[in-house]
This record gives C-alpha cells, sequence and structure tokens, in this order.
C-alpha cells in the first residue's frame, strides 16, 4: 500500500510541521538541513511551526489594525478642519476672497471659543490609540510566533558576532526553508506504520525578510508614537510650552499676541489654532 505524495503533501501543509532546535547548532555536514535531525522521535525537543498557511490572513487583520485610527479621527473629525480653514491654503485667491474667508474663520473661533477640547481630546486619544495599536500588534507576532519575534531583530543583528562553530541563523530558525512531518496510516495488517516526511516552505523565503522589515519599522513607529504621546502630555500639562510651540510655527505673528492668545483660549481651542498654522 504506497502513501500517495499528494496525500502527503495536502496532510503537512494542514498539520504542523517541525524542526529539532538542537540541529540548528550542529555543523553542516551532520545534519541534512538546518533543524533536520535523525532524532526526531523525541516529541519534546521538536519545534512544530503552525503559522505558515496564516501569514496573509494575520497581515491582513494587522493592516485592518493600522486603518482603525485613521478611520476613527476621521469618524470623529467630519472634515471639521477643511471646513474652517475656507480655501485659505490655496495660493490663486484675491485679496478681498482671502478677506472674506478670514473674517468668516474669525467669526467661527469667536462664536465657538472653548468648545474645541473634545475635539483636541479625540485628536490625542487617536495618537494613544496609534501607539497602544503598535505594542498590540507587536505581542501579537510574538504569539503568532510562540514567542520568537521580540527579539527576532536583535538575533539577527548579532548573527555576524557569534563564534562560527555555534551560531544559528536566526531567520532559518524562524522561518525554516526545509522542515519535517510525520505521516501516520494503516499497513497491510492494519498496524500503523509512520512515514517521515521532507516538507518545503518556499514562502518562508519572503516571510523572512517581510518581518524583519516589519520588526524593524515597528520599533521605530513604537519610539515615535511614544515621544508623541509624551510631548502631547507636556502641552496639556505645561501651559508655558504652547505658546513657543504656536511662536516656533508662525513666526511672522508677534510673539506677545501668541502669549496673550494662548493664556486667554482653552487648550481645545488652542490645538485648533495650533493646527491652523499647519494649513497655511
Amino acid at each position: 500500500m504506497e502513501c500517495h505524495p499528494h496525500v502527503v503533501n495536502t496532510y503537512c501543509w494542514i498539520m504542523t510541521t517541525f524542526t529539532m532546535p538542537d540541529a540548528f547548532l550542529r555543523p553542516s555536514s551532520a545534519v541534512a538541513h538546518p533543524g533536520v535531525a535523525n532524532n526526531y522521535d523525541d516529541e519534546s525537543a521538536q519545534k512544530h511551526y503552525t503559522y505558515y498557511q496564516w501569514v496573509c490572513f494575520v497581515l491582513f487583520f494587522q493592516a485592518l489594525l493600522c486603518y482603525f485610527p485613521k478611520w476613527l479621527w476621521e469618524t470623529w473629525e467630519h472634515g471639521l478642519m477643511n471646513t474652517i480653514v475656507c480655501g485659505l491654503n490655496i495660493g490663486l485667491r484675491t485679496e478681498e476672497e482671502k478677506n472674506q474667508k478670514k473674517g468668516i474663520l474669525i467669526d467661527y473661533l469667536i462664536r465657538h471659543l472653548n468648545q474645541h477640547n473634545m475635539y483636541a481630546f479625540r485628536y490625542w486619544c487617536c495618537e494613544v490609540i496609534c501607539f497602544l495599536n503598535v505594542i498590540f500588534q507587536m505581542f501579537i507576532m510574538n504569539w503568532f510566533f510562540k514567542g520568537d519575534f521580540m527579539s527576532y531583530g536583535l538575533k539577527v543583528l548579532t548573527f555576524d558576532d557569534q563564534d562560527q562553530e555555534n551560531r544559528y541563523d536566526n531567520m532559518v530558525y524562524v522561518f525554516p526553508r526545509v522542515t519535517k512531518c510525520t505521516f501516520r496510516k494503516f499497513g497491510p495488517s492494519a498496524t500503523i506504520e509512520k512515514h517521515d516526511a521532507i516538507c518545503i516552505l518556499p514562502l518562508n523565503i519572503v516571510n523572512e525578510k517581510t518581518y524583519i522589515f516589519l520588526w524593524f519599522w515597528f520599533i521605530i513607529l513604537a519610539i515615535l508614537t511614544a515621544v508623541v504621546v509624551i510631548f502631547r502630555g507636556l502641552v496639556i500639562f505645561m501651559p508655558s510650552l504652547r505658546p513657543r510651540l504656536m511662536h516656533a510655527r508662525n513666526r511672522m505673528v508677534p510673539e506677545e499676541a501668541i502669549e496673550s492668545v494662548s493664556k486667554r483660549v482653552s487648550v481645545g481651542d488652542w490645538w485648533v489654532l495650533y493646527m491652523l498654522g499647519a494649513q497655511h
């Protein structure tokens, strides 16, 4: 009774494949491939790979998570900033049109004085969500790869510094190109026969590059979003910082005028004025 290759291939695709972690440290002459050794009967020492067929779905889910803060802000904001700018940031306008638009803008700001705290809070809330989103996704990927993601980039960076005899490529450890699979079936006398199969995982060549990029990208995003959140906290709890920030963005406005306005308006109104400074 033969074991058809397509049956084994399908089975290994559906079920998990495995390597022997200690085999990654052995000399290349002692193993068939990195992680593939002949002592595969020790199931407690096997490292199983369950992520292979789920990578595309997880990446799609992460893409939705990345889009969520943008969608949330657009839902909350309703294009308010574009509405109150009234086309002032468009260069091809006569002075009369600009003065008319400025009058409308000033009238809006006066009539809605001290009514923008929720607007600012929602914006800052979205920035905090961006930071938490990045951290959450890093933990998702670490869980997805059974604890191998958090240190993935660092181990790849230190690969060349390790001793030649004892080092192993962490990319191949997390994303092996060749794994093993055990297929069991009934033999002619109804006894269970165990077949040891070699599985080729060609997509892991792409996966290893994809996730080393994501590791560095998410580390950078985590640092940048953390800095932004801390900076926003300083803006909220240190009112003396606001005039300097406003003046840095609006150099043509006298510093005394900015100081006076920043002290008179609420933090929400200040934030709207600060954002308007980026629209010119």
